[in-house]
C-alpha cells in the first residue's frame, strides 16, 4: 500500500482544513519543500500536493511550489486543485507531477476528462471523488454536485480509468478514523480501480485496516501534522 502524505496549500504554506471549510484553517510548515525533503528523508516515496487556493479560483496557482519541490526532491508528486483546462494540466505535467487528480472537471465534463485518460495515460490521469453524504462535491468541496457518488465511479467503469482518490469530507481533518465501511464497499463493486483513501486517518491501527482491505494507497495529512503517527513510522506500511 502506498503510503501518501499530503502537503495542502494556502498562500504557499502548508496547512490543513477541517472538512474542506476554508474558515478552519491550520498553518503547520511555512516552507512546502523542507516538508517534502523530511518527507522523503524518512523513506517516503509519494506526496499528495493540493493547490487549495487553485481549488477555489478554478485555475491552478502554485506552480511554482510544485515545481520546487520536483525539482528538489525524487518524490513522486501527485497534484491536484484548480485544473480545469488542458493548459493547465500541460503546465502541472511539465512542472513535473507524476499523476494529476481532478475532481471538478471530470463531475461537469466527464466526456473531456474522458479524453484525458486517453491522450494523456490512464497512469498519469486520476479521478478525485470526493464525497459528502455519497454526494460528489466540487469547487474546493463548496458546491454540491449532482453525481451519486457509486454513479460517479460506475461512469468511469468501462473508460480505462485506474486510479481513484475517495476523500470523505464528513471525516477529512477529524482524526476520527477512515470511511471503512465506504472502502470495503468501493472495492466490492469497483475491484479494478485502485482505491486511495483519504481523510479521517487517526494512528496506525487505521493504515493496517486499509491495507486488509484492499486500499492500493493511502493519503495521511493531520494525524502527521498533529504527531499521531511519526513520519519515521509511516514508511514501514508501503
Amino acid at each position: 500500500m502506498r503510503i501518501i502524505p499530503a502537503i495542502d496549500l494556502i498562500e504557499g504554506k502548508c496547512v490543513r482544513l477541517t472538512h474542506g471549510d476554508y474558515h478552519q484553517k491550520t498553518v503547520y510548515h511555512e516552507n512546502p519543500l523542507e516538508m517534502a525533503k523530511i518527507f522523503e528523508d524518512n523513506g517516503i516515496e509519494y506526496l499528495h500536493l493540493v493547490d487549495l487556493e487553485g481549488a477555489k479560483a478554478q485555475k491552478v496557482i502554485q506552480y511554482n511550489v510544485l515545481e520546487s519541490i520536483c525539482k528538489n526532491t525524487h518524490l513522486k508528486v501527485d497534484f491536484s486543485g484548480g485544473v480545469k483546462t488542458e493548459e493547465d494540466l500541460k503546465k502541472v505535467l511539465n512542472s513535473g507531477a507524476h499523476q494529476v487528480c481532478i475532481g471538478s472537471l471530470a463531475a461537469k465534463n466527464p466526456e473531456l476528462f474522458c479524453k484525458w485518460i486517453a491522450e494523456y495515460g490512464s497512469d498519469k490521469i486520476v479521478l478525485s471523488a470526493d464525497a459528502n453524504q455519497f454526494s460528489i462535491v466540487i469547487q474546493g468541496w463548496m458546491e454540491k454536485s449532482d453525481w451519486n457518488l457509486f454513479e460517479f465511479l460506475k461512469f468511469f467503469q468501462d473508460k480505462k480509468l485506474q486510479y481513484v482518490i475517495c476523500t470523505d469530507v464528513s471525516k477529512d481533518g477529524t482524526l476520527t478514523g477512515p470511511s471503512l465501511k465506504l472502502y470495503e464497499e468501493i472495492i466490492s463493486q469497483f475491484p479494478e480501480y485502485h482505491l486511495i483513501a483519504s481523510g479521517g486517518v487517526h494512528h496506525e491501527e487505521d493504515l493496517i485496516k486499509l491495507k486488509n482491505l484492499g486500499c492500493e494507497g493511502v493519503i495521511i495529512g493531520k494525524a502527521i501534522y498533529e504527531g499521531k503517527i511519526s513520519i519515521s513510522q509511516l514508511a514501514q506500511y508501503a
